[in-house]
């Protein structure tokens, strides 16, 4: 069991982390502790590397996204949902990749493989509500819905985010038609 105060330090340091790479991927380990107001001891303790810091903080986001999915099929239809989730997960994929520079090639394959089967779980739910309630035709496979939407955390940002249209495109694709 862990005591209080460690999961709280250990939570300061993930937010802490996470504001100050998405800002400059080069940040320090003892910056990041002076964030969350932790020593470098404390930090050390719970990321005994820089790369293990990154992953905890990407896998937090990964879970984050992936837990709004109940909440997102209670208060709206299930594209609607899929929309509000695709677009979180965008954005937290855009900042994953912003993050890339922190992390070595064996720390994205990890990435890859921990959060593929609950990402894929996440679209399986969102897709069979809608295949359920009749708005998502019935050959919507998750694993195309994830390899289409990867164009979508790829795309030009600036001067105009071309993902929300994208977005729209590929939603379009995936209606019944009735």
């Amino acid at each position: 069991m862990v005591r209080s105060d460690a999961r709280e330090n250990r939570a300061r340091i993930l937010a802490a982390a996470r504001e100050a790479l998405a800002a400059d991927g080069s940040t320090s380990m003892n910056q990041i502790a002076q964030r969350a107001g932790v020593g470098a001891g404390t930090l050390y303790r719970n990321f005994p590397t820089r790369e293990s810091l990154v992953l905890a903080v990407y896998q937090d986001e990964v879970a984050r996204i992936i837990g709004t999915v109940p909440d997102l099929l209670t208060q709206m239809p299930p594209l609607e949902a899929l929309r509000h989730w695709t677009t979180d997960l965008v954005e937290a994929m855009r900042k994953k990749h912003g993050l890339g520079d922190a992390l070595g090639p064996g720390a994205h394959q990890t990435i890859t493989e921990q959060s593929y089967g609950p990402v894929i779980a996440a679209i399986t739910g969102l897709l069979d509500a809608g295949k359920k309630d009749g708005s998502i035709r019935v050959d919507a496979d998750p694993g195309d819905f994830l390899q289409l939407t990867g164009a979508l955390w790829r795309a030009a940002s600036s001067p105009e985010d071309r993902a929300p249209h994208m977005l729209a495109l590929i939603l379009d694709g995936l209606r019944a038609h009735r």
